[in-house]
Parts: C-alpha cells; sequence; structure tokens
C-alpha cells in the first residue's frame, strides 16, 4: 500500500477502496468466486484474481461480484474459478490463468458464451 503523504493521496486510496467493496455487493446479476485455498495459492489463484478483479474494471463491469472462496475439492485443477450469472448454471473453470480469467471474463461474462475448452464442472459444486 503507497503512503499517505495528503489528502488528495488518502482520498484516491478511499476511492479505490470504495470500488473494490462494491464489486463484493450482494444485489449484482452475477457473481466469480476463485478458490482461494492453499492448493489455489500455490498454483496462482492470487494472479487469477487479480485479473478478473482488473478485467472487470477494464471494462466497466461493476454488477458482478468477485468473492473468494477456500478449496472447492477440484485441487488437481486449480487454480478453479466459478462463475454463477443470473438464469444460467453455474460453471467451474480449471487451470485458469490470468490470461485465461481475462477471455472468461469476456466469452462468459460480457459475451454469454461459456468457455468451453477451460470448463471442469457444470451445475452445483
Amino acid at each position: 500500500m503507497p503512503k499517505v503523504k495528503s489528502l488528495e493521496d488518502l482520498m484516491k486510496i478511499k476511492e479505490q477502496a470504495l470500488k473494490d467493496l462494491k464489486m463484493r455487493g450482494s444485489q449484482k446479476r452475477g457473481k466469480i468466486v476463485v478458490a482461494m485455498g492453499t492448493c489455489g495459492i500455490a498454483a496462482g489463484a492470487k494472479e487469477t484474481l487479480k485479473a478478473i478483479v482488473e478485467a472487470l474494471n477494464k471494462n466497466n463491469i461493476t454488477d458482478v461480484a468477485v468473492i473468494q472462496s477456500g478449496c472447492m475439492g477440484l485441487c488437481e485443477v486449480e487454480p478453479t474459478v466459478e462463475v454463477r450469472m443470473e438464469d444460467q448454471n453455474p460453471v467451474v473453470y480449471g487451470h485458469v490463468t490470468p490470461e485465461q480469467a481475462e477471455r472468461i471474463v469476456k466469452q462468459h461474462v460480457i459475451e454469454g458464451k461459456i468457455v468451453s475448452d477451460l470448463v471442469v464442472r457444470k451445475g452445483e459444486v
């Protein structure tokens, strides 16, 4: 976290924090759950999570919540990302790199198309 040297610096940090909190809100059309268990973190889930948040911000998507969870029980395909959009069955993607995370946001969240080559499970986990 950067050092706060002025009121302006503090206001910028506050603005970013509020934006980040807004992504976790409950009135959303969908949510993206990133498994952050030990196995997921070891496989790169932190970088995947960061890429998802950046892709949503870049595309001005504020009606999709980003949530961290524990292990989904799919350790062999970590990092895993579950996408739950309104009126659709949940989809779990596996081996999600930061680049693939951007692709999931573009194709699944924005265009409504499942990224078939990354799917490891459809339906409830």
